[in-house]
């Protein structure tokens, strides 16, 4: 049995500095690169910061200041037992962006960070130039489509999410085989271009050893599970409540056509939330990973429209 890494083996190298940030009452670990409006860079599920190693330079090369940060509960960040539902979470970014002295700053998640980044815009308004979502849905969107077709369609596709509710076997899951799973997930998940290529292995190698950490199985699970069981409390209609208004920043989507994990059509229906954007961009043969499977496309796209701001 091989020992667990140490929290600190996510911090690769590279031109970007590593620091650690005190937000909402937690330590964040962050990666930063660049000079100028600062650009907050939030991952999905089973990912951690590096997903954004592409992003970090370009933008840092077109004058942003670029933060990647482990969200709360993986890789290097503190893994504290709970705060996973939105507003702790929403908390963690705006107090991130406070403890790194800005004003505001554009946010651009995929997945889960892409869904925070759109609960962010619209739980702390004034901290929030613009939203970017990529390989994501509005957090309203896709619960509608979810609840819509629960057995076919955006259900069929968010069927892990039912799985991962129960306690303990989705984390000893997780981590099984050096967490092979993750590299089933990335696998069955990103599109079959990517996938065919040697960049593909090695990506899905870091994410391996990054879900190894101890505490983050466990962490990234219960976003899901403050996610379903919400639904069934009164903090799920607060929540619905806090979000139901279309948002004030301009917002841009990018999206993969091949998207199985959350498909297109839920991308697109989260427009009715959306502040000034234009319409979706959805990508030929991209998976879910639009940053990862064409990062030149999706930094270009992203740069294009933050010098929009």
């Amino acid at each position: 049995m091989h020992a667990s890494p140490d929290p600190s083996t996510v911090r690769l190298d590279g031109p970007w500095a590593h620091r650690d940030v005190s937000a909402n009452g937690i330590r964040l670990h962050v990666a930063e690169l660049g000079e100028g409006p600062v650009v907050v860079l939030l991952h999905g599920f089973a990912e951690f910061w590096w997903t954004w190693h592409h992003q970090l330079r370009a933008l840092a090369e077109a004058g942003f200041r670029a933060v990647a940060v482990d969200l709360r509960g993986y890789g290097d960040s503190d893994k504290p037992p709970r705060g996973y539902d939105a507003w702790t979470l929403a908390g963690d970014v705006g107090g991130l962006i406070k403890s790194l002295g800005a004003r505001r700053a554009h946010l651009v998640g995929h997945a889960w960070g892409g869904m925070l980044a759109w609960t962010v815009a619209s739980l702390h308004p004034r901290l929030v130039s613009s939203v970017t979502a990529i390989g994501a849905a509005h957090p309203l969107a896709l619960r509608s489509s979810v609840a819509r077709t629960p057995w076919r369609g955006q259900g069929r596709a968010a069927g892990h999410l039912f799985r991962f509710q129960v306690p303990m076997a989705p984390e000893k899951w997780l981590v099984r085989d050096d967490a092979q799973p993750v590299a089933d997930l990335f696998g069955s998940w990103a599109g079959r271009r990517w996938r065919s290529t040697s960049d593909f292995t090695d990506s899905v190698e870091v994410f391996r050893q990054a879900m190894l950490v101890p505490g983050v199985a466990h962490s990234a699970l219960e976003y899901y599970r403050w996610a379903f069981r919400a639904q069934f409390r009164g903090e799920g209609r607060r929540f619905t409540e806090a979000v139901s208004a279309r948002i004030v920043a301009p917002t841009l989507q990018l999206h993969g056509a091949d998207d199985p994990c959350v498909l297109p059509e839920t991308a697109t229906s989260s427009v009715r939330w959306a502040g000034p954007h234009a319409e979706p961009e959805i990508w030929p043969g991209v998976g879910h990973f639009p940053h990862l499977e064409a990062p030149d496309r999706a930094s270009a796209a992203l740069v294009d429209f933050l010098k929009q701001d």
